[in-house]
């Protein structure tokens, strides 16, 4: 006999995100398609065809019955899982009834050409071109801003974190960026003034694409990547895209340094692996989604920072690199580059001990942006001032590789940054309560156990998707809430022990 507690509304309502989820489904390919494949040319009609459909998902996940579905759903007898797809939906709802759909349409065509022309324009150092496109999606993501923090009776700053890093806020991140300003600092100088005479590795170019090619798709091999469910492809700024049975991870070639499209490759397979890792069982439901972007940053950033940059990682890199480069590069030497701790303009090609100056230039500027006291117009200067602050760089006339470098911006895309360094503190904290029951991850890869890595990861974060909040996650994971000292214990145990 049947028992089970009958639930409509909850089953009207996992129908409807399954149809929203179909539909999110094509954007996904139809950003990745855009960024990698599509001519110049489309880039007008195709702003006009996603907006459109932008405007649809946004109409779906407003429609007028979901208000009393989700409040007839919550006196449902439910189970834990199903109660947090329901917050899930509950969130997601809320996050899309907060804004008008015409604003939804106007963000995202402003965004579609924003982009289109900044590719151009970067690539020209064009910043009186681009600087309108900015100022028009600067305005639009204010005004987004301002209407969900009214509706929330928040900070608008905070109602731009809380789309990619729920729960978070400024005053959270000020203190944990307060504490990482604390340390930060003197270990870069430490490790700079350690490696000032250390041997560095000679890259003699250069490295043909096909081979550094081939070179990334044995590198995904290695870390397990489904090329059944996914691909790799070139655009001008690596991401992740696609959907988990149909992955899409991008990549860019430099015939003069292979190290950054195969770092970078690192990177993007740790995404896809989460990706491909969801509970497939929450298919097409919020609670089968990613959990945050700091959760999503924090999975590529094991994969590139705590697995890619280890030295039995490099170990098992080097056979791969003779065979499809030719290059006769000792493990040792290896580790010394891909650990070299170099300050420079670009965020993407960081090292990891200087990376997070990156994310505190763009965290002040963000807040500047939303709380109006920094203008587009000044943008170049006090880009250039705090990257003179942080890292001793001058920017001064050069935007292409300073306050026009990202895509973030050009696709109205304010209140992600922070999910960046976010990312590296969980990566760090999860590797230390990874280690505690399986061991160093050093001897786990000397000795062919790399899977057991992934099956951890697996079980603690994958699998559970967005049934738990992020806070509940981690602290299941390691014991803690996040804490940036473990951040700090692995940079200071990487670079200075």
């Amino acid at each position: 006999m049947n028992t089970k507690e009958p639930t409509p509304s909850y089953d009207k309502l996992t129908a409807h995100f399954q149809k929203i989820s179909h539909f999110e489904h094509f954007s996904a390919l139809g950003n990745w398609d855009q960024a990698a494949m599509m001519p110049l040319g489309g880039g007008s009609e195709r702003g006009d065809a996603m907006a459109e459909l932008a405007l649809h998902i946004h109409t779906l996940k407003t429609a007028p019955h979901l208000g009393d579905n989700l409040a007839l759903a919550a006196q449902e007898v439910l189970t834990s899982e199903q109660h947090a797809n329901l917050r899930e939906m509950q969130y997601q709802y809320r996050q899309a009834t907060l804004v008008p759909g015409e604003l939804v349409q106007a963000k995202t065509k402003m965004a579609y050409q924003c982009e289109n022309a900044w590719r151009e324009q970067r690539k020209n150092n064009d910043w009186q071109g681009f600087k309108p496109n900015l100022k028009a999606i600067i305005a639009l993501a204010r005004e987004e801003a301002l209407i969900r923090a009214q509706a929330q009776n928040i900070f608008p700053y905070d109602a731009l974190l809380d789309k990619f890093e729920p729960g978070m806020t400024t005053a959270k991140l000020e203190q944990t960026f307060g504490n990482l300003k604390t340390w930060l600092p003197t270990l870069i100088q430490n490790v700079l003034e350690k490696q000032a005479c250390e041997p560095t590795l000679k890259l003699n170019g250069p490295f043909d694409i096909k081979a550094q090619q081939a070179l990334g798709r044995d590198v995904m091999a290695y870390l397990g990547f489904d090329f059944n469910h996914g691909r790799l492809d070139i655009s001008s700024h690596p991401f992740c895209g696609g959907v988990p049975s149909d992955v899409r991870i991008t990549t860019r070639y430099n015939e003069a340094d292979f190290n950054s499209a195969i770092m970078g490759i690192v990177h993007e397979t740790g995404h896809a692996r989460y990706e491909q890792g969801l509970p497939k069982q929450w298919c097409g439901q919020p609670a089968g989604l990613a959990r945050s972007m700091g959760v999503h940053e924090s999975q590529s950033l094991f994969c590139e920072m705590q697995l890619g940059a280890n030295p039995a990682f490099l170990r098992q890199l080097q056979p791969l690199i003779k065979q499809h480069l030719g290059c006769e590069f000792s493990a040792q030497d290896l580790a010394r580059h891909y650990t070299r701790v170099n300050p420079g303009l670009i965020r993407v090609d960081a090292d990891e001990v200087t990376y997070p100056c990156h994310i505190l230039l763009r965290f002040e500027a963000e807040k500047a942006f939303i709380d109006g006291s920094l203008s587009v117009d000044d943008l170049p200067d006090f880009w250039s001032s705090q990257m003179q602050q942080l890292l001793g760089i001058n920017t001064e006339g050069n935007y292409r590789d300073g306050c026009m470098q990202d895509i973030h911006w050009a696709v109205g895309e304010l209140g992600y940054f922070p999910s960046y360094t976010l990312g590296a503190m969980y990566a760090a904290q999860c590797r230390f309560a990874m280690e505690r029951s399986l061991g160093p991850i050093e001897n786990l890869i000397d000795n062919g156990q790399l899977s057991q890595v992934f099956d951890w990861l697996g079980k603690h974060i994958w699998s559970k998707g967005s049934l738990f909040t992020t806070d509940e996650l981690i602290i299941q994971a390691s014991g803690e809430p996040l804490n940036s000292q473990y951040l700090a214990k692995h940079l200071t145990q990487r670079y200075l022990g």
